[in-house]
């Protein structure tokens, strides 16, 4: 048995290079920055496309961007849950998920009470 210790010879590590920046560089985004952007488009749930549907209910995509963007100043004051009310329907909507929960036409939302709403939306004629 052989009860030589070899010498290893160290290496020097190589020095770190500073990382270099550029200062003109635009700002990173932050994840809550998009998270926000990926949140912001209007969502609509399958129950509520059946019920707009089966009423018969048209919305243009001129009204739908303004709901959006009605939905999302409702949510900057704090609304979680609202009712909007458009001229011949009304649309109950999750503002914190921004999405559309459920449709009514005009008429049949006259019968019917909205719960867990604290914030409505009235929308004009466009």
């Amino acid at each position: 048995m052989n009860h030589k210790i070899n010498h290893l010879q160290h290496q020097q590590p190589l020095p770190l290079q500073p990382k270099l920046t550029n200062k003109t560089e635009a700002p990173k985004k932050s994840f809550q920055s998009f998270l926000q952007e990926a949140t912001d488009e209007l969502k609509v749930s399958k129950h509520a496309q059946k019920r707009l549907d089966e009423r018969n209910i048209q919305i243009s995509e001129q009204d739908w961007t303004k709901i959006q963007e009605k939905m999302n100043e409702a949510k900057q004051k704090g609304v979680t849950d609202s009712a909007i009310v458009l001229n011949d329907a009304v649309l109950v909507a999750s503002t914190k998920n921004n999405t559309i929960i459920t449709a009514l036409d005009r008429q049949e939302a006259t019968n019917q009470l909205l719960t867990n709403i604290n914030g409505t939306i009235l929308m004009q004629d466009s």
